[in-house]
């Protein structure tokens, strides 16, 4: 077995191998699906930016970032800027989270995951299968400089999958200073915009394992006619057992759950408060995923969630997942 006897500041000791105590339970948790978008140049125009965020190297919020990109603190040079955010939330903000500084307790967070979207992976904007760009005979073109195909970026560059017991654990661990003061200047550092949305989460198909590495999200927005409520009861009670119901669904799918918004912790939320639901499923590999999104199966789910999602708004796209804090082994299936 591995050594567990880790540094407490060790960014591996709050999940398996490195705890000796786990819980389990059939309750709906509650999640607060914390999406964000990464601190660099891109204009406020094309981008909103929290008040006090993507700050500056002296501390400031930088309203214009796009006017000074050289003064942003995670990184000035942004051609960097996506690589450096990327381990920057991994390797340092991860174990800041996770750290439990004295007098703090952070046992009511039972499950913490990074979801990184991956550029590579699908997306609703960019989907499989990919084909061969060739001419009318079928050859390769010659001109590929000239037919580079146009990048439409998501709303969102990651999202952090923090789950609770009850909606009251949410301010019993960020109300202590470590997180109201520390690690907020820290997202602010990181990021420049995060959302604030709380969800009740319904596991449908509870993952055997703690360590799928790749998880699509799927963010969803109601059709105009249906009121929040009407819309999750669909999505719930009707899709899922469609998810389910089909074969390809158990070929590739590890996990699969959906995320219910039923508030925020903070106000103003802009973004978060707009979003109805949001599912997640988690696939061994990208080529799991990819390989689902073209089967007959997938067109079935697809052509249902149509019927009652706001097509225009909804997306998806394909993250890279690392555990940071998992108290919760074995997972096991919500009941509702």
């Amino acid at each position: 077995m591995p050594e567990t006897d880790f540094d407490p500041r060790a960014d591996n000791r709050q999940r398996p191998p490195g705890r000796d105590t786990y819980h389990t339970t059939t309750a709906p948790l509650i999640v607060t699906p914390t999406f964000l978008t990464r601190a660099d140049n891109t204009p406020r125009t094309e981008r909103l930016i929290d008040e006090g965020s993507n700050k500056g190297r002296h501390g400031q919020g930088l309203e214009n970032p796009d006017t000074e990109p050289a003064e942003i603190a995670l990184e000035g040079n942004p051609n960097l800027a996506f690589e450096r955010w990327d381990e920057y939330w991994r390797k340092v903000h991860g174990p800041k989270f996770a750290y439990e500084e004295p007098g703090t307790d952070n046992e009511p967070v039972l499950r913490y995951d990074q979801v990184h979207r991956i550029a590579g992976g699908p997306s609703s904007f960019f989907h499989p299968p990919y084909l061969a760009m060739t001419t009318p005979d079928g050859k390769l073109v010659a001109n590929p400089h000239a037919r580079v195909p146009a990048y439409q970026r998501p709303r969102f560059d990651g999202f952090a999958y923090i789950a609770y017991a009850a909606e009251a654990d949410i301010q019993r661990v960020l109300k202590q200073p470590q997180y109201a003061e520390r690690i907020i200047a820290d997202e602010q550092t990181a990021f420049r915009l995060v959302t604030r949305e709380i969800t009740r989460e319904y596991i449908l198909l509870p993952s055997p394992r703690h360590r799928d590495p790749i998880s699509l999200v799927r963010l969803h927005y109601r059709r105009p006619e249906l009121s929040r409520e009407a819309f999750q009861e669909r999505l719930l009670r009707q899709h899922a057992p469609l998810v389910l119901a089909q074969p390809a669904t158990h070929q590739y799918v590890r996990r699969y759950a959906q995320l219910h918004n039923i508030g925020s912790s903070q106000q103003p939320d802009p973004e978060g408060e707009l979003i109805d639901a949001i599912s997640v499923l988690a696939f061994a590999s990208i080529n799991d995923v990819e390989d689902f999104l073209v089967t007959d199966d997938y067109r079935t789910l697809a052509a249902d969630e149509a019927t009652f999602t706001d097509a225009a708004h909804s997306e998806y796209w394909t993250g890279l997942n690392y555990s940071v804090i998992n108290h919760l082994l074995p997972e096991l299936a919500t009941r509702y």
